[in-house]
């Protein structure tokens, strides 16, 4: 098996670890005391594209839907798997950082804060940068044609659904969130 193979598929195994306990707190937030969570395709649409996308991946990882690899690829393929290692552990950071506010959901609990720290205090969606980076960049380290088209499809979903949070916060922080708005970027640091 080629060598970026290998460590995306070392990642995957790693990143998939340390996601259970993120997947432990959105389940225990499904039986929390709720505020509000909207009825939307968009609780579910982006995390299955991301399922589905994962299953890609691995599918990938033994050159089953990719380009052939020659050594003219070596730098974008080097490229992407830095980006995808990356991002992979700033969007673990991110689910982190919000601890028991975390949920798979687009939801507000009865105990919400509002979390300004860490990455958080730059971008306010963390999380769905990483993932939109993430797919791109295993798109390229595995020169996927199967990824690479569901990575630009989930693009437009995952902002929405940053859109449909921000609104939500907005709504139960008011001030407290508009002056958070104003300190950081909807994506990208400072903008938006």
């Amino acid at each position: 098996m080629d060598p970026i193979n290998i460590i995306i598929g070392i990642n995957i195994l790693a990143t998939f670890g340390a996601n259970i306990s993120g997947a432990k707190q959105g389940f225990k937030s499904s039986i929390t005391k709720v505020k509000e969570k909207p009825k939307t395709y968009l609780q579910q649409l982006p995390t299955t594209l991301a399922t589905i996308s994962l299953i890609l991946l691995i599918i990938s990882l033994f050159q089953v839907g990719t380009f052939p690899y020659e050594e003219i690829n070596f730098t974008i393929r080097l490229i992407g798997l830095t980006f995808y290692l990356v991002f992979s552990w700033v969007q673990i950071w991110s689910f982190k950082l919000l601890g028991t506010n975390y949920s798979q959901d687009i939801v507000v609990l009865q105990k919400h804060q509002l979390v300004t720290k860490g990455i958080y205090a730059v971008v306010r969606h963390p999380q769905y940068l990483s993932q939109i980076i993430i797919e791109v960049a295993a798109a390229a380290a595995t020169l996927s044609f199967l990824v690479a088209p569901l990575a630009m499809v989930q693009i437009p979903f995952l902002f929405l659904r940053a859109k449909r949070e921000d609104a939500l916060l907005q709504k139960h922080f008011k001030e407290d969130f508009e002056a958070y708005k104003k300190k950081t970027g909807f994506f990208i640091p400072f903008l938006g």
